[in-house]
């Protein structure tokens, strides 16, 4: 399981926060997500840790502190959904309708 880092500083590295999740446990991995377009980062990340009670420990500790000028939030990452398979009315469906472009 990993946890999800919102609300981060643009400027955040990896390394910043392995060493702030490190206090709590070993960190297994750090992800960043950066936008396709402007290759600038997103805003949020994932933090995988070794175990579950090291995940709790950081969730309950970070969960709304304020760091590098913002109040993080932190919980427990959703596991990712497939969006080819939302089914949803959008530009991806084959749903012919009666709009014309």
């Amino acid at each position: 399981m990993s946890i999800y880092v919102g609300n981060l500083s643009y400027q955040v590295t990896s390394e910043d926060l392995t060493e702030v999740f490190a206090e709590y446990g070993t960190v297994s991995r750090v992800q960043l997500p950066v936008d396709r377009e402007t290759g600038r980062m997103r805003g949020f990340g994932f933090v995988e840790m070794a175990s579950e009670a090291e995940e709790a420990a950081a969730i309950a500790a970070l969960d709304g502190a304020e760091w590098m000028g913002r109040d993080l939030k932190v919980n427990k990452a959703k596991p990712r959904e497939d969006r080819r398979s939302s089914g949803g009315g959008g530009w991806g469906n084959n749903n012919r309708s009666s709009r014309r472009f």
